[in-house]
């Protein structure tokens, strides 16, 4: 079936709210919304009411697996729009009559950044300017949350702890920059349009949907080759850190950034799993290795530019302002992930 066909509209249907009363049925916008994460974040809001239009060009491979999985669920809960964040013109309309937005579109790849700067660039900065120009001129007060990356941060070459929202940004590589700048113009329209915009500095977010590649996604990269026992490469020595996070988790809390955007507007947190949940690579491999009866093969290979030997995220502004914390320890999330893997092969 062609995915563009996959579009399901809802009726405008009023919901029962907690309390007991009809409310309209509000609705989030999700570019990038057949991604792993856009899907996640999916199921999320629609159970708690939401109407979601997800926006994607579907060229990341299983985004048109993961789509048809989540319209087949929730065919009155879902818009599908293919389109591309690079086409500027064909946002408005799309960002019009939705009470938020969540954007998650972007190359998502150091390495690719190194190859092709040029097209990094676009969808990232420019896509990212280009969203945010729609809902300026078509929707000024939705809120807006965006998905930035750790990677802003640049290499961190000194292990000074769990990172801060303080922490000095060094853009390192293309893909830094490109993440770096939309970051900044994200923030910056809070300031100076008084939107009600979100940064949320991502670290190693896994979870169910995830198709995973050599070059991002690592965990499930990891578990999809060792189930298929596919040899892996593990660029330097294996030993760096990251701290983990559930993409349940994280929609729960784009969620509580929407739901409190009195108190997050313009604000910046740094997203992860904490050092609760902190891992190096050989011990993700070999505990994916345990709970799958499988022996991992792989070999090391030269590190790759901008990559951080040490980075975990301190949570604790997140914590503090929205209540928020994992729930889902990396134990636990990496046996569903597996379990999910496990059941599309």
């Amino acid at each position: 079936m062609d995915p563009t066909t996959l579009t399901a509209e809802s009726k405008a249907s009023p919901r029962t709210a907690a309390r007991g009363a009809l409310e309209p049925e509000r609705r989030l916008l999700i570019t990038g919304g057949a991604g792993f994460l856009g899907v996640n974040a999916a199921v999320h809001f629609i159970k708690e009411g939401w109407h979601t239009t997800l926006l994607d060009n579907l060229s990341r491979p299983g985004t048109e697996r993961n789509l048809r999985w989540l319209i087949t669920r929730h065919p009155t809960m879902t818009t599908f729009v293919k389109e591309d964040v690079r086409n500027a013109g064909a946002l408005a309309e799309h960002v019009r009559k939705q009470d938020a937005i969540l954007h998650l579109a972007g190359q998502v790849a150091v390495t690719t950044s190194l190859v092709d700067p040029g097209t990094d660039f676009d969808v990232n900065a420019r896509g990212t300017l280009n969203v945010l120009e729609a809902v300026r001129l078509n929707n000024p007060h939705a809120p807006l949350v965006f998905a930035s990356t750790n990677k802003v941060y640049g290499k961190l070459e000194q292990n000074n702890g769990a990172c801060k929202e303080t922490q000095p940004l060094d853009f390192h590589s293309p893909y830094g920059c490109s993440k770096g700048a939309a970051d900044q113009y994200v923030r910056d329209y809070a300031r100076c349009f008084q939107m009600s915009t979100v940064v949320l500095r991502q670290s190693c977010i896994y979870g169910a949907h995830q198709y995973g590649t050599e070059d991002q996604g690592w965990v499930a990269h990891f578990v999809h080759s060792i189930l298929n026992r596919r040899p892996i490469t593990v660029y330097g020595d294996g030993t760096q850190v990251r701290d983990l996070l559930d993409a349940r988790d994280l929609s729960a809390l784009y969620a509580a950034a929407i739901e409190n955007i009195d108190r997050t507007r313009g604000e910046i947190y740094n997203v992860g799993g904490g050092p609760e949940n902190q891992r190096n690579l050989l011990e993700v491999i070999d505990q994916i290795g345990e709970l799958s009866n499988r022996k991992p093969e792989y070999s090391f290979a030269e590190w790759r530019e901008g990559d951080q030997k040490y980075y975990v995220s301190d949570i604790s502004k997140a914590k503090s302002v929205l209540d928020w914390e994992p729930r889902i320890g990396f134990d636990i999330g990496l046996r569903d992930l597996i379990a999910w893997a496990e059941s599309i092969n």
